[in-house]
């Protein structure tokens, strides 16, 4: 399934539904970062499992999120940029891997709401539990 513009997104859903699909793996997409909540509430809406990146996209409702910790690279961001702004040169700064570390995130609420019972196995294994 392909969106381009929030417009896609109903249309998008309404295919899922007619494809009678068994969950969705949202892709990493700007788009789909700044509209984390509004694809949160269209996934229990329409009782669509799915698991995006962002631990923002469980805290919102979704059932799932698997990836790296922004704020973590948003705060080595700001490391480099202060750096450079002190007078540091860009090319002399080191390469880092800004998240060395995915993070997991269960909401249990909406697993409920969709009728899912997660393992406890994978439930003692995630970095956050949403109940």
């Amino acid at each position: 399934m392909n969106a381009s513009t929030e417009r896609d997104f109903d249309a998008v859903f309404a295919k899922l539904i007619q494809l009678r699909a068994d969950g969705l793996v949202i892709g990493p997409d700007a788009l789909f970062v700044s509209r984390t909540e509004q694809l949160a509430a269209l996934t229990v809406r329409h009782e669509v499992p799915a698991v995006f990146e962002g631990r923002e996209f469980a805290a919102a409702g979704g059932l799932i999120s698997y990836g790296g910790n922004s704020a973590e690279a948003y705060h080595l961001a700001g490391i480099y940029t202060g750096r450079i702004l002190k007078g540091d040169k860009p090319a002399d700064l080191p390469v880092q891997q800004a998240t060395t570390k995915v993070q997991l995130v269960i909401n249990l609420k909406t697993a409920k709401l969709l009728g899912i019972n997660i393992p406890n196995t994978l439930i003692g294994r995630a970095d956050e539990v949403i109940e």
